[in-house]
This record gives C-alpha cells, structure tokens and sequence, in this order.
C-alpha cells in the first residue's frame, strides 16, 4: 500500500457492504465543504498571447460579425467570447433530475443559474428565495436570520419595503456546506440561536438506472432541528419563492400565485409564470408537510417590489416574526396578477414548538412545471417527465407533492450506489468525492431529456394535406375514453397531437431522429441533449462526449444507446445547405452523407446537424472513428445486439468515409494541416499520434463489430486494414513517446498528453492493445514526468504539449493549455495499463486546481481547460465527466465481447471485398478542397473586378 491505495496494477473490485439505515439528516461519511464565509476567489478569464492573437485574427473578425448578425436575428451564437457573463465561484450542488431545467444553488445558500429554456441561463441569484429561521423562548428572547450570508452589493439596491428590510444576520464562520452530488448539507451550528442546531440536507431524484425519477424536476429540502439548551424554543423555518425564471421576466407582469390543493399533510403555493421573449409558460410549486409536531401555514403572495397590490415583503416578514405563523393573515392575493414592473413571491411557513434536549424533522419540496422545449426553429418538444405527469403546467404541484413522500426511496437508492465507492479506502479521498460531484454537468449542462416522440406541430405547417381529427374516435373502443380526467381541451389536445405525428411523422427519416432504428418491444426512453458547455452552445457535441460518454454508460446506459442512435442515423443525413466557415469565410454543405456530425445542432436539433462552424468538420479526422468507438464500447457494454445490427450500417459507412483521408494508400489516415479535431486551434499535419491511433483502434473496433453482427468477410477485411494501419502508427514511435505528428514542424515532437487515446479506448472496450505494452507505459511515464511534473509541480493537471526539453509547447492556444477532461482520461489510460499510483497523482491535479480550497474556484463549474497563467477558458465543461472514465478502468465491467483469439492473426485481403469497399468509399469521397485566395487575388476580387461588374450592369 502507498498513499492509501494499492500499488500498480493492485485494484481489484471494492467488497459491496451491507444495507443499513440512512439517516437523511447526517452528511455523507465524505463530503466537499466549505464554510459559509470563505472569501471568494477572483476566476480570470485567459488571455491570448500576441502570436496567438495574429495566427486568429482572421477567425475572430469573422466571428464578431457572425456574433453581431445572429444577435440582429434574435438569436445567440454557438461562442460569443466578446461578451462577459456573471462569474463567481460559489456554485455548489445544482436542484433537479436530469432534462427538466436545473437551478443552480450556491454554498452560501443562493439559488442561481437558472436554465430552464434552451439555450438560456441566467447566471444572477435571485436573492428573494431563501430559507429563514425564527426561533422565540419562553424569556422572550427572540432570534432570526435568513440562512444566508448577507451581500451587500447585491442588496444594496432593495427597497426598504423589500428583501432588503428581512434579518440578513447570518455570519457564516461556524455553518459549513456539505456536497456529494445529487445531495447537499448545510450545517448551521448556532445560528441564529446558540443552542439550536439545524442540517439542512438537499436532495434531488438523480438515480443511475432510473428512467423515471430521475427526469423530475424536483428537489426536497428536509431541516433537522435539535435543541441542546434547556427551555423549549417555538422556531418558524420560512421558504420564501420569487414569481420568476431569473433575468428580465420576472418584471414583465401578468404572473399570478395560488394555492395548492391540501392532500396527505402536504401545504404549498403555486407560482404561475407568463414567461416572456417567447419562452413557454412554467409554474413553480413550493411545498411543505404537515406533521404532529409541524404546523404549516402559507403567504400565497406577497409583493417584492414595484407598485402591484398585497402584502410586502417586508409585512410578510414581520408577519412571522411577531406570530410564527401566517394564521392570521387576512390578505390571501390568490390570482392577483402583477403589474409590469413589479415583482411577486410566494411563502409556506413551518412551525413547530422544540423541546429540550430533542429532535425534530421539518420537509419542504421545490417542484417546477415546463413541460415544453421550445426551440428558435419553432420545433416543441415535450419533456421525458410529461410521460408520468403530463403536459399540463400544473403539474408541478403534483410532482412536489410526490416527492415529499417519496423522496426517502431515493435517498436509499442513492446512498446504495454510492456507498460501496464511499467506503473503497483504496481510492485517494479526494476520487471519491470528486467522482460523484463532477456529475454536476449532467443537470447543470443545459441538460434536456424529451419524451421520445416528434416534435409537435401546427395547423400552419399541414397546408393542403386533407385529414379528419374523427377518424381518431372512429373506433367504438375509444369512446370510453373522450373525457379525460373532467378535462375536454386535454383530450382534444391529444387527440390534435396524434394526427399531427401522423402526418409529420415522414420528415423525421430526413434527420438524426434516432428512435426509428428502436426495434419491435424496445422501449423507446426519450432523447437527451446536453450542451459542450454553457459558454459553448452546442448539443451533443461529440468529439468531447467521446470522453465524457463514460459517466452517461456507466449510469444511465439506455440514454447512451438513444444518444449513439441519433449519431447512427447522422451518419446517413445528407445536407447540402450552405454554412459559412469562420475560418476561411468558404460557404459549405452543412453535413455530407458518411460525416459523423460535430454537434447534433442547436436552434433545430436532429433536424439541422453540425451548429459548430469555425471549421468544416466533414473534414475532421476524429469524429468518424470515436463514433466507432463509442458504439462498438456500448454494444459490449450492454450486450445489446439490437442496438448493434441497427446501427451497423452507420459504423460502415463511417469507416468507408474517413477511409479517403488515407492519402497514400499506406492505411493511415493523414491529418490536413489545420486544427481537424477535437484540439481546434492547434494544428497537425500527415500521420498523428492522437487521430492516427483513434482510426487504427476504430478498425479493430469495427472488425471487431462486424463479426457481431455475423459479418465475417468485412470482419476480416477490417482487421487487415487494421493490421496495416498500426504498422504504419507505430512508425511515429521515437524510443520514448509517440511524436505529435511526422510533419517535421515546430509541434511534431511534441509530448501530447492525450497521444495514446486510441490506447485507451482499445484497453476500455476490451479490445488488443494498438501499441506494445512496453511503449504505451513508456509514453504515459513521459507524459507524467513532462506534461505533469513540470508543470506547477504536479499540481494542476497534464499540459497538453510538452517540448522534449521540458518546456510547454507554446505554439498554440491549446498546447499550453490544461484540459480536466483529457488529464481524467490519461488517469484512465494510466490505470488500464497498471499504472494505477501514477494515474492518481495525475488526475489529482485537477482536484487541486478546480475543487480544493487552495484552488482557483471553479468547483461545480469545471472549465474545458486553464493554462499556467491560471486562466480558465469555458466555464461549466462537458468533458470532465471523464473523471468517469478512471472509474470505468478500476470497476474493470463485464463485457461481453467476441472472442476474438482467432483473429489474432495477419488477416486476409479479399479482393472482391475490398473492390465492393472501394466502391462505397469513392461514392463518399469529398470533392477537392478549392486552393485559398492569395492577397493578391482578395484585392482584386474586392476592386477591379467589382468595377468592371459594375461596368456591365
């Protein structure tokens, strides 16, 4: 044993313990915390260096324009580095399931980055929705606060009628915050009563292998209260909720609060949103249970600011200060709406009388209805949640209902998955926290997780096809059934919906609508969309999912599936419409037939492919061969041979396709000499370690596939370009480390960290290694003792590129950049290879950089990269879910491969297989890329040649 794990090569599967009681109201036996006060770290956005800035200048003249000429159509760029956004790092765990709208909560006791439409998030706290103490004795000693630490800065501005007049008495130094994703703590040891102590836990329905639960929009809150001093207390806990969706709607007027229906002890107040600038309608429910020892009461409305009728903030709060209840209240503001201008929230109160020397539990819910996905092409979807709930907005009330008498399942649920990992004391402390609060991103990643189904249309979009909404109640049997649950417009609303998806149901065969390749009896579990980041607006993004997969397979394995089968029917979308490149300014087709897409869109997912356009990715070399990848590690990781038959024809195509890059006919495919991968502003020309190793591994994958599927002839026919092609790899090897590339330019010998991501996937899918073992560890020791140890002595995760003489590669952007998500795959690579020790130190990098205390503060907001400079880049990643990947090489998963000893061999060309796989290949085969203009030709572009058009006309 060292440092608290096995040596190399020692892990073995963690022993299972067994059941006990949870005990919702303690922390977690590991936890990240801070306290409540601890000062806040100053986040520095990078900087370009002046070579960078001249090699981009072209890129992002481009970019502004394109920036400034969406933003003119309403609508948001894919990357807008121009603009700022509100930067703090007090994020902490996020509420909700996954793919029906995240609110974010940070570990002062905020909630905050509000994303609940597509695409938006509203970054800024809304201060208005707290939890407050009151606590009275029998002496008349009184005490409350909002549980909260004061900022001024931010309530400077509230009028003394407002939220501004409560008890912002919180210090902070002796609460701390306790998170272990999905659930939080926050301990408050004697405040605002020196002899109360209150544990507030958080919980939300993320649940591995649940596909119901799990898409609620929803979180409980349950306080455990104790009193340690010897008279009794009577102590108030308030929940107090803003009429708003974050940023400027709150004030655009016309919301409305009600009451919720009273039903088994659960009190709560609806908050009704007329949303504005288009986005659909949401209602919010806040909640509470009624006990024998908890009393609740509820302020259906009270006014935060501006000049709308009711209760102020400040009267509702001197309410429960004076009475602990809002019993006497005599104002109900049910249904009033708010004026333009004016803000309106909503209260439930709990009160209970606490004993000495006793303990008392206190719940309360927060529920959120937005059963649409409205998309700017005017597609609307319908949530995953909608299958158990609905479609109505209401629906929120009934959904925080649920979850008060539910939600102690899913702690079991969620503390039975968790353990095991928890008590492993093999594992670095700071792994085993980490690994479950990186999952963050699935909730907080602009997550959307849809019912499965089209999009719904509309009368406008049918023009002159005839059809008779009877035709659905034709059938006698159906008549039973006319009114549903009292309520005519959800029935005929169902009734328009099912003729609708009739009619419309052809133009999903032209689109990444993955669903159809579902085989007879397969559930069919919604599609799921997360953003690359929440700076980079793009779903599916799938050159960086090709890392953060691993915690989608490993958890939620049907998302996966559905995931992989809209990139299988990608594959065969042929869209020649024409996007401008911000790289060169050439217009080109958005996706050609064989790509694999770089994104699965944005303003019109499945639908309009390939949203990314600084650079043509038809002409990527890494896409096509992860997607391989990642469907040949799926199909064994499920055993699924459905999947595996319904999508085969894609991985083909996708093989053929990326086939005609291989220039020399030698086997390897050649890289371009522009930035024609994942790293897109670092530059690689001819053979790569990174791209050459991804296609050879892809060959194995798909010979490997084929034989599955009962192919033998392509089998063999694709291990023997697979033999061919890792012949030609193996030549980048220079007795230490594989080179970058075998251009001979300034970055050919540079030490990539991510060289042997080929390596890695193989290890990860069960497949033979690509490299000898001997080399591949040799590799990963020059990574770690260059790109790692050199670098702020280990502390900050593997630089992208290393010179061999010790210094950062410097010839780009991203070579002297850290990215988490690669350092946690090469943590990977290093454990499937034995090298398990060095993979921790590694990997714990991150940890010290992003979560520690002595780091830069981007914990529940890790970036896609710093540098050593500490400047972050994109904030709240998609790829640091491959944290995941480390746990997929320790966990080491059955997987139910081929026995493949017998192809161990050369392999064989058949001819008239290879002649057939040419065919296919050519057809595919992109036309040659037309020669930039010089300066020369720009100038006369732009003047002569104008003029004598001009002449003509």
């Amino acid at each position: 044993m060292e440092n608290g794990h096995k040596e190399d090569g020692d892990m073995e599967h963690p022993v299972k313990s067994s059941a006990h009681k949870v005990n919702p109201g303690k922390p977690a036996s590991l936890t990240w915390q801070r306290k409540l006060n601890t000062k806040a770290n100053t986040l520095t956005r990078f900087n370009l260096k002046l070579r960078e800035i001249k090699h981009l200048a072209p890129l992002g003249v481009r970019l502004w324009h394109h920036v400034n000429a969406e933003a003119a159509k309403g609508r948001i760029s894919i990357i807008d580095p121009f603009s700022k956004r509100l930067v703090t790092s007090y994020h902490g765990v996020p509420l909700g399931g996954i793919g029906g709208g995240s609110i974010g909560r940070s570990y002062r006791g905020e909630f905050q980055r509000y994303q609940l439409f597509p695409r938006i998030c509203e970054d800024s706290p809304v201060l208005a929705n707290q939890f407050s103490v009151f606590v009275s004795r029998p002496n008349g000693k009184k005490s409350s606060t909002v549980l909260c630490p004061r900022n001024p800065e931010v309530l400077k501005g509230s009028a003394s009628s407002g939220i501004g007049s409560w008890d912002w008495n919180l210090d902070g130094e002796s609460c701390t915050y306790h998170a272990l994703y999905p659930r939080a703590w926050t301990v408050y040891e004697g405040e605002p009563d020196p002899e109360i102590s209150i544990i507030s836990s958080q919980i939300s329905p993320f649940i591995p292998h649940n596909y119901k639960e799990s898409s609620f929009p929803v979180s409980v809150f349950k306080f455990t209260l104790s009193n340690s001093g010897k008279t009794s207390a009577d102590i108030t806990l308030l929940f107090t909720w803003a009429n708003s969706v974050g940023g400027t709607s709150e004030f655009s007027g016309h919301h409305y609060n009600s009451k919720m229906k009273t039903k088994d002890g659960v009190h709560g107040v609806l908050l009704h949103h007329k949303t504005a600038n288009g986005h659909p309608p949401v209602t919010f429910a806040i909640a509470a249970e009624e006990t024998g020892d908890v009393h609740i009461s509820e302020c259906p409305c009270f006014l935060i600011s501006g000049n709308s009728l009711g209760v102020t903030a400040k009267e509702m709060w001197q309410e429960i200060k004076q009475h602990g209840s809002f019993d006497r209240l005599d104002f109900d503001g049910s249904s009033m709406r708010s004026e333009p201008g004016s803000s309106i929230g909503a209260a439930v109160a709990a009160s209970l009388t606490l004993p000495p020397d006793t303990v008392r539990t206190v719940t309360f819910s927060l529920a959120w209805a937005c059963p649409e996905v409205r998309f700017t092409s005017g597609k609307t979807y319908h949530r995953r949640y909608t299958r158990f709930y609905g479609t109505h907005v209401d629906a929120a009330e009934e959904i925080a209902h649920d979850a008060i008498l539910e939600h102690a399942n899913w702690v079991s649920e969620i503390e039975a998955w968790q353990r095991p990992i928890l008590e492993d004391r093999r594992l670095p402390e700071w792994y085993r926290i980490t690994l479950f609060n990186e999952l963050y991103f699935l909730n907080a990643g602009g997550t959307i997780w849809t019912d499965g189904l089209p999009p719904m249309q509309s009368l406008a979009t049918i023009e002159q096809i005839k059809f008779s909404l009877d035709r659905s109640i034709s059938d006698p049997k159906n008549t039973t059934d006319i009114v549903h649950q009292n309520d005519s417009t959800v029935e005929i609303l169902g009734r328009m919906t099912s003729m609708l998806e009739q009619i419309h149901n052809p133009t999903t065969s032209n689109s990444a609508f993955g669903t159809y390749l579902l085989q007879s009896g397969e559930e069919n579990v919604g599609q799921f969309l997360y953003l690359e980041g929440i700076e980079y607006h793009m779903w599916n993004t799938y050159d960086v999912h090709f890392y953060s997969s691993f915690a989608i397979i490993m958890l939620f394995p049907q998302l996966e599936l559905s995931i992989q089968r809209d990139f299988a029917a990608a594959v065969m979308v042929h869209d020649p419409s024409r996007m401008k490149i911000m790289s060169d300014g050439k217009w080109v087709p958005r996706k050609v037939l064989g790509a694999v897409p770089h994104d699965i869109g944005i303003s019109d997912p499945w639908f309009e492919l390939n949203a990314y356009n600084l650079y043509d990715t038809d002409r990527w070399k890494d896409l096509n061969s992860k997607f391989v990848l990642q469907v040949y590690r799926d199909m064994v990781a499920t055993g699924d041979k459905n999947f595996a038959r319904a999508v085969w024809p894609a991985v083909y195509i996708a093989i053929a396709f990326l086939d005609q890059f291989d220039k020399d006919g030698d086997g390897m495919i050649e890289n371009d000499g522009f930035p024609d991968q994942t790293y897109d502003a670092w530059s690689v020309t001819g053979v790569s370690a990174y791209c050459g190793g991804l296609w050879v591994a892809a060959l194995q994958a798909a010979s490997a596939m084929a034989r599955e599927v009962g192919d033998s002839m392509t089998a063999d026919y694709f291990w023997f370009k697979f033999q061919k092609a890792k012949a030609v790899y193996d030549k980048l090897w220079n007795g230490s480390y594989f080179n970058y590339d075998n251009s001979g330019g300034s970055s050919s010998s540079s030490i990539q960290a991510d060289q042997l991501a080929g390596q890695w996937y193989a290890r990860a899918c069960g497949l033979q290694p690509i490299v000898d073992d001997e080399k591949a560890r040799s590799a990963l020791e020059k990574v770690y003792n260059f790109n790692v140890l050199k670098v702020k002595e280990g502390k900050c995760g593997a630089v992208n590129g290393m010179l061999p003489d010790g210094r950062v590669d410097m010839s780009a952007m991203q070579s002297r950049e850290i990215w988490a998500g690669v350092t946690y795959s090469v943590a990977a690579n290093m454990i499937h290879e034995g090298m398990v020790e060095t993979a921790f130190n590694t990997a714990s990098g991150i940890y010290d950089a992003a979560w520690s205390q002595e780091g830069l503060g981007y914990s529940f907001q890790t970036p896609e990269a710093w540098n050593t400079d500490e400047e972050y880049r994109s904030l709240c990643y998609m790829r640091p879910l491959a944290i995941w990947a480390m746990q997929w090489a320790l966990s080491k998963p059955e997987l139910h491969n081929h026995d493949m000893k017998h192809e161990e061999g050369k392999g064989t060309l058949n001819f008239e297989h290879h002649v057939g796989f040419e065919k296919v290949a050519h057809l595919l085969k992109l036309p040659e890329e037309e020669a930039s203009k010089s300066f020369l030709q720009l100038f006369f572009d732009l003047t002569c040649r104008r003029l004598y058009t001009l002449r003509l006309n």
